[in-house]
């Protein structure tokens, strides 16, 4: 099942995000053929992160939860409360974004 994962920062967490980073990747990787997309969610500036939007297959809710539970960003007080929702995809994908670095 696909879950649409809209994670928002918390105020003033921002050097935490930095800092945090490289683990919450590798934590992300492990998963990464479950992935449909992952990234961060910015303001108008294109630059100031302030969440992010993930599209993830787990078996259940409780399994993303659990996997939530353990998220190096969500660990370290990064995240506010989710927004977690089940995406049904209706539309086939015409054009995308590729991943940038």
């Amino acid at each position: 099942m696909i879950f649409a994962i809209l994670l928002m920062d918390r105020p003033g967490t921002a050097d935490l995000r930095i800092q945090v980073r490289p683990e919450h990747r590798a934590y992300l990787a492990k998963l990464s053929d479950r992935m449909a997309f992952a990234g961060p969610l910015t303001s108008e500036d294109g630059q100031t992160t302030v969440g992010s939007l993930l599209a993830m297959d787990f078996p259940s809710r409780a399994d993303l939860d659990a996997w939530l539970q353990d998220e190096p960003f969500t660990k370290a007080g990064v995240y506010e409360k989710p927004i977690i929702h089940v995406f049904n995809n209706k539309w086939a994908q015409k054009a995308g974004f590729p991943p940038v670095e």
